[in-house]
């Protein structure tokens, strides 16, 4: 029977007060009566139109109906056919601008809970099956895969279902790129990206850490070592910073550095060899989720004032609505309509406040939302100890410097010829954020997973001659 409620059943959450002095996660995950009258409101529409925004093509009106059936494995064996990270994506997709958005029921109330119920499913298999990964037969092709993040894993993923021996090379010593060292536990447990990597390793993927493609070994390097194409999907951890004064002081952090040191080294933990001392007034500047983020990381540190410095509003604001209705929750303050022209430090050379100018909002830019303009005599001081820079990322050039014949352009973002990732370099693909620039997760997953099989469909056509 159809769940006629026009509201989605509600996400358990920590209660503000308790959670923002710890690290544990904030949403707690549906019961299994919640998730099944949850999928009950699904019309289980013929067109489907949610499918059409989902970047992997999950095959959503079909695992919602196996869960109204009580089916969850079955649930998550239909959302395995599509993607390589289903406990990943139920939390940190933004399905309320993809798939939730086609969603019919969202005409008239909200739509069908696809991310909470895709969380569900992926949590419930992982608590309750532990079935054996059949490992496919060797095709004895070898692929090389550059980078352990969303995109990289996605690629791995296909590919060794496809029966290619996949070896994945990782700068830093745990996998998992940007999903272990830049989303917070509170959002993204460590526990479930470790589960997800062993799920790929089940497959007969390789991954070897603390090995730096461009310095350790080249790409000709894995050429050399009988790697017949390589994937690179690096993604874009190089800081963006605004090169206004005072951006060298003593409590500037990047966004990067900040989030890296709470999320892989466990600043938070007095007993780290990189604790972060948190001063008792924070500003972050950015809107985006990263900004959201970092915020909510320097409340748990002990910050008694965090604010989000934005130079739009919040119509504008690019983070996830349900992330900033948590910060809002947590007393994570928005400046908006305000930007930085300085950083003003004492005679010791330590942050003391900011100097920022109040915005208007003017016409649409290139990228949609109105452009902010400076108000003529607006200048003010914010009183703060410690500053993060949350202003987006662009790619290391660390392996388009080293490699021949691989064209960038001009924010430094490798170039594909189409969709599939083929880049200049022949049998070289590229695919996430070290082509399009820092994005979502699910986007990169998206093109790990066309880039696989173009390598698979080059690698035929090559053998066929």
């Amino acid at each position: 029977m159809i769940n006629l409620s026009l509201k989605k059943n509600e996400m358990p959450l920590q209660d503000p007060k308790e959670r923002i002095n710890n690290f544990d996660e904030v949403s707690l995950g549906y019961s299994l009566e919640q998730a099944i009258d949850e999928a009950k409101r699904c019309l289980a529409c013929k067109h489907k139109p949610c499918v059409k925004g989902c970047p992997v093509e999950i095959d959503i009106p079909r695992f919602i109906q196996k869960i109204t059936q009580g089916e969850i494995e079955e649930a998550y064996q239909i959302i395995g056919e599509s993607s390589s990270l289903p406990s990943v994506c139920g939390r940190v997709c933004p399905q309320e601008t993809q798939c939730e958005e086609l969603c019919v029921r969202a005409i008239k109330g909200e739509s069908v809970a696809i991310g909470r119920l895709e969380r569900f499913v992926a949590d419930y298999h992982h608590n309750n099956k532990h079935l054996l990964i059949e490992h496919v037969q060797s095709n004895n092709h070898k692929i090389a895969v550059v980078g352990s993040g969303p995109s990289g894993i996605s690629c791995a993923y296909d590919l060794a279902q496809l029966g290619y021996k996949v070896t994945m090379f990782e700068a830093l010593h745990i996998p998992g790129g940007v999903l272990v060292y830049g989303i917070p536990e509170f959002r993204l447990p460590k526990e479930i990206v470790r589960t997800e990597i062993k799920t790929l390793q089940d497959l007969g993927v390789e991954i070897e850490t603390n090995v730096i493609i461009g310095k350790t070994l080249s790409i000709e390097d894995l050429f050399e070592d009988g790697f017949e194409a390589v994937f690179i999907g690096t993604g874009a951890g190089l800081p963006k910073f605004m090169n206004i004064p005072g951006e060298m002081l003593n409590g500037v952090y990047s966004a990067n550095e900040f989030l890296t040191r709470v999320n892989l080294m466990k600043a938070y933990h007095q007993s780290s060899a990189t604790p972060i001392q948190m001063a008792k007034r924070v500003a972050v500047i950015g809107g985006g989720n990263v900004a959201v983020d970092a915020a909510r990381c320097a409340k748990r540190l002990g910050a008694e004032e965090v604010s989000i410095v934005y130079r739009r509003s919040m119509k504008e604001l690019p983070a996830r609505l349900e992330e900033i209705e948590h910060a809002e929750e947590e007393g994570i303050i928005f400046k908006l309509l305000t930007n930085p022209v300085q950083i003003i430090g004492d005679e010791k050379g330590y942050v003391q406040s900011i100097e920022c100018v109040q915005m208007e909002l003017g016409e649409p830019d290139s990228s949609g939302r109105r452009r902010p303009l400076i108000k003529k005599d607006s200048n003010f001081i914010i009183e703060v100890e410690s500053v993060i820079m949350a202003i987006g990322t662009t790619p290391n050039p660390l392996i388009t410097s080293t490699t021949k014949g691989l064209d960038t352009n001009s924010s430094g973002c490798i170039i594909t010829k189409d969709d599939s990732g083929k880049t200049s370099r022949e049998m070289v693909f590229a695919g996430g954020d070290v082509v399009t620039g820092a994005a979502t997760v699910i986007l990169a997953m998206g093109a790990g997973r066309k880039s696989a099989h173009a390598i698979d469909m080059k690698i035929r056509s090559l053998n066929q001659k």
